[in-house]
């Protein structure tokens, strides 16, 4: 038999896949209508430990997904969306490049252009508006700056 985080972890997949949640506020109120007695602590702790990230909707919603189910199977032109939709700006710095992004929107988009596989980005790591994303050499910045541009105009 499951313990009790293990059937909430299910049932928080479960709800963020059949429905539109963007807030911690709205999961938590999800899970206690099924019955797990949460704060939004628990919720918060559970978002980290499942990585849920935010995506921006069609609709203009942000909502919470899975990024395993988001990105596996998601086609460029879905991963272009997703990182020009994102996009504010960017600038290098040494090998890295900070790329800024519309607040909640970084996790989704480091996501999007980690799977976009694009030549010289060893990885991203994203916070709320900002991902640092390393490029394998300084030299090789302006050449992914270059894609990136092209990629989301």
């Amino acid at each position: 038999m499951p313990d009790k985080k293990t059937s909430r972890h299910a049932q928080i997949r479960r709800i963020v896949e059949n429905e539109n949640i963007g807030t911690q506020e709205e999961l938590v109120r999800r899970l206690n209508e099924e019955g797990f007695a949460v704060t939004q602590a628990t919720a918060s702790r559970d978002i980290k430990e499942l990585r849920l990230t935010k995506m921006a909707m069609d609709t203009g919603e942000i909502k919470y997904v899975i990024p395993h189910s988001e990105t596996s199977g998601m086609n460029n032109g879905k991963l272009v969306r997703v990182l020009a939709e994102a996009y504010t700006g960017m600038e290098q710095a040494e090998n890295l490049l900070v790329i800024k992004t519309v607040s909640g929107m970084a996790m989704a988009a480091a996501a999007a252009l980690d799977s976009l596989k694009l030549k010289g980005v060893v990885g991203c790591i994203a916070g709320d508006d900002t991902i640092f994303c390393a490029v394998k050499t300084k030299g090789e910045v302006t050449e992914v700056m270059r894609k990136i541009e092209k990629l989301i105009k």
